[in-house]
């Protein structure tokens, strides 16, 4: 059995409930999670945590994301991409007539903090059920906004395309790095309906999640955050990510990573000797020999990443404890 953090380059398709499946087979345990899923037409970044390791993924569901995409402009659909029917086509002209500097000025609308309202066709619960299930049973849904951050949208290429109908549209290639809990598909919509011509998106890659990317992520200076807040990001991690195809033919245990180096790059650290390793193990709150702090990776002797920690008044107080090494199944670093 395997513990550790899996980074899988999901396939089109494939659903994240299927990623986890075959995960448990070739990691040899049924305790899989996943740090977010990707809609099936999505490819891209899915994070996955296997044995002790599912501890960290409620500290890496909230990071922020990083997609590439494509974008049509012409041509609104039910569910905001291209897996549904379209509902509705630019009137005659109006896509013809969009320039580079219109376009430029409707993503502007859509940076920064906003406030969004989540595809209808999507998993979110109204009343107990699934928003996606209502709709496809024909009812009318109304999902409230919720805030989002969007740090970067950047329009890379413009094409011009035909539509469903033959129609002239206009394809939009883009590179987003948002907050959690954004819908790309959403800003397709929102972007379309703000230039009069209704959008959805035809493609759509996750790149990266927090510090962890994919080798073909491309990196984007955000000019959205301040220079504290850009300081204080967390040093980029290029991953060996298995493929969703190379899960199904039972590879993958090899790439998994181990829980203290993704810890290191998500937290700062407490560097314990063996005593206050085996002291902060057992409940006790050892010495920190450093200043408050919310939230760290304690670490001892070997690399055993003894817990989560907050550091209070000069104590070390754990907030998620992890095995000792005897018992820790060990993945790859």
């Amino acid at each position: 059995m395997v513990n550790g953090i899996l980074f899988v380059d999901k396939d089109e398709e494939w659903t994240s409930h299927d990623a986890v499946a075959k995960a448990r087979r070739v990691l040899g345990t049924r305790k899989v999670g996943h740090a977010g899923t990707l809609d099936p037409m999505a490819t891209g970044l899915l994070t996955l945590g296997a044995g002790p390791s599912t501890r960290l993924l409620t500290h890496m569901v909230g990071l922020d994301k990083t997609y590439t995409a494509t974008i049509r402009l012409g041509e609104a659909t039910l569910s905001d991409d291209r897996m549904s029917e379209v509902t509705e086509t630019a009137p005659e002209g109006a896509v013809e007539a969009l320039t580079a500097e219109r376009i430029e000025a409707a993503v502007e609308l859509l940076r920064g903090d906003i406030t969004q309202v989540p595809s209808k066709v999507s998993a979110i619960r109204v009343d107990g059920k699934r928003s996606y299930d209502r709709v496809r049973s024909g009812e009318e849904v109304e999902l409230k906004g919720r805030p989002v951050t969007i740090f970067a949208f950047v329009v890379h290429e413009l094409r011009q395309a035909k539509g469903s109908a033959g129609q002239p549209v206009l394809d939009l290639d883009v590179t987003v790095h948002c907050s959690s809990g954004t819908y790309i598909r959403a800003l397709a919509r929102d972007l379309g309906s703000e230039l009069g011509v209704g959008g959805h998106l035809t493609a759509l890659r996750r790149t990266a999640v927090g510090p962890f990317r994919l080798a073909d992520h491309r990196e984007l200076e955000a000019p959205l955050l301040g220079d504290e807040a850009r300081a204080s990001r967390r040093t980029p991690v290029t991953v060996d990510a298995v493929t969703t195809k190379g899960l199904a033919d039972g590879h993958g245990a090899e790439s998994a990573v181990t829980p203290t180096a993704v810890a290191r790059a998500l937290f700062d650290v407490i560097e314990l000797d063996e005593q206050r390793a085996i002291d902060l193990s057992n409940g006790k709150r050892p010495d920190a020999d450093r200043d408050d702090v919310a939230l760290a990776a304690a670490i001892g002797p070997e690399e055993w990443l003894v817990g989560l920690v907050s550091v209070v008044k000069g104590r070390i107080k754990a907030v998620t404890n992890f095995p000792a090494p005897s018992t820790n199944e060990k993945g790859q670093q």
